[in-house]
Order: C-alpha cells, then structure tokens, then sequence
C-alpha cells in the first residue's frame, strides 16, 4: 500500500496548514491548526477547568481520536501545562492518541517550522513517535495507539474528554459509523465512568443522527473557522448547553441525507421510518 502523500498549503491569514493529496482534504482549513484545537476542543470542553476541579485519582483522561498532526494534542497539553502550580499539583492527565497512519505527523516534523505550533515539541513528538509514549510535563503522559480505531476496542481508561477529528466520512466511513460511535459509547457507559463530551467540526444530520441511534446525547457545537457551528456530544444530557431539540428532530425527516452511518461504505439518503422511530424513543426528545 502506498503510503499518502502530503502538502503545505497557505491558508487565509497567512497560517500553514496541511493537505492530503490521497484524501484530497485540507486540515483545520478556514484557521491555523491550533486556534481551530482551541475552539472546537479544548475551550469548548473546558478542558483546564475540567482537570483544575478534578479530584486527584483516577487520572484524568483524553481520548485524542484521529492524532494526524498532533495539533490537537498539543494545545490540550499547552493549556494543561498552564495550570502546573495552579491546580495541578498531585493530579495526573493521560492523553491517549489514535492514529492508524503517523506519515502526516512524521511531514509535519519536517516541516515543524512552518507550521510554528510544533516548534519546541520535536523531541517531544519524536520520543513519542518512537516508543509510544511521551511525558510533556509532570503528571501528563501522552500514549500512541496506532492501528484501526474502528476495528477493535481502544485499550485505555475511560475519557473524560474525546476530541474526535479523523478524516470526512466521505473519505474515511468506518469511522463514522453506528459500530465506531456505539464503542466508544460503551466506554463511558459504566454508571462509574466519568462525564464524558466529545466534540467534532461536524454538522452533518446523518452524523449526529448515528451519535443518536449510539446512545450519545448530541448537542450543537461552537463555531470555528468557516464553520456556523460543529457538533458536541455526552454521556450526560445535563452537560450540553445546547441540545438538538424538537424543531431539529423534525427537520430529520425531510433531509436527504440524514439516514445513520453503517458499515465502512458512505451511503447517503433519508432515514428510514424503522430508523425514526428509534431516533424519536431516545431519551433526548422525551
């Protein structure tokens, strides 16, 4: 197999970002890689509130699902740094990252530069790239899992925060389908798992229907870049302070594209009135 090729490319402001020529898509396109990590994820989490309220066991963990150039994780880590001295003492953070292909990471290094946010975390990035696992900084490790996401059950901690940014289901299904979506669900399923939001630039109605039919309670999210609005989701409806509602839940209906996710083909088209049914039972819309 061939392994993807990538490119630097410009975007509006001056920021670098990255395309892959294979999957003929631009990253964090609209803004620079972290301001995008920052609104999307980690602000829109409040991920260093989060781990400053923390008790000091069990660690407070991160699922970072679709690693690529390591923006998102960085920034986490950058915000949670911040809190050392402040709310971080004898308290532990495990990021965990999923990755199935590291070469957009491994350009990204080459051109650490250019892309400024990576600029004094090469040896971090390489320690990580070479054995798995790095420690940024005291209390935090940073885990590599490389392989399928959507083909086996992740071996990590239950999350308290998932940042979920693998390719477009155009370009990468499996990923978004009822069976990824339901896994990860499971994980935090257990009535002693952590509060849990995992957010997404996605706010495609087939998408949030299939985080529905998966149990997720699914919310709209901030705005970021060109983006009107991304996608939030929980394990606990109390955490969105912005659930789809009714006037949502009826648009469903007549989308042309709001049939959930299956499999690891991308077939678009309405939902089914099987499909509705379910959508409508979910505790959300009670």
């Amino acid at each position: 197999m061939t392994a993807p090729s990538y490119e630097l490319v410009t975007l509006k402001g001056g920021a670098h970002s990255i395309r892959s020529t294979a999957h003929g898509e631009t990253m964090h396109i609209g803004t620079d890689p972290c301001t995008e990590a920052m609104e999307l994820h980690v602000g829109q989490q409040r991920l260093a509130e989060r781990v400053a309220a923390c008790s000091e066991s069990p660690p407070f963990v991160v699922w970072d699902i679709g690693l690529g150039p390591a923006a998102n994780a960085i920034t986490a880590i950058t915000a949670i740094k911040e809190l050392n001295g402040v709310g971080m003492e004898g308290k532990s953070v495990e990021i965990h990252s999923y990755e199935i292909d590291t070469s957009v990471l491994e350009f990204s290094l080459q051109h650490a530069a250019a892309l400024k946010y990576l600029a004094g975390w090469e040896a971090t990035v390489g320690e990580l790239l070479v054995s798995g696992v790095a420690r940024p900084a005291p209390g935090m490790t940073w885990h590599l899992h490389r392989g399928d996401f959507s083909r086996s059950r992740p071996e990590a901690p239950s999350p308290s925060a998932i940042f979920f940014d693998p390719y477009s289901p155009a370009r990468n299904a499996e990923m978004w389908s009822l069976e990824t979506f339901r896994m990860i669900r499971d994980a935090v399923a257990d009535p002693d798992a952590p509060d849990c939001t995992m957010t997404n630039y996605t706010r495609s109605t087939s998408v949030r229907v299939t985080m529905l039919l998966a149990g997720w309670f699914v919310g709209t999210g901030v705005p970021t870049g060109e983006k009107e609005e991304t996608t939030i989701a929980a394990n606990s409806p109390g955490l969105l302070e912005k659930p789809l509602d009714g006037a949502w839940l009826s648009r469903v209906r007549s989308s042309t594209n709001s049939s959930p996710l299956r499999g690891r083909n991308y077939e678009r088209g309405p939902i089914s009135p099987e499909d509705y049914a379910r959508l409508i039972a979910h505790p959300q819309f009670s």
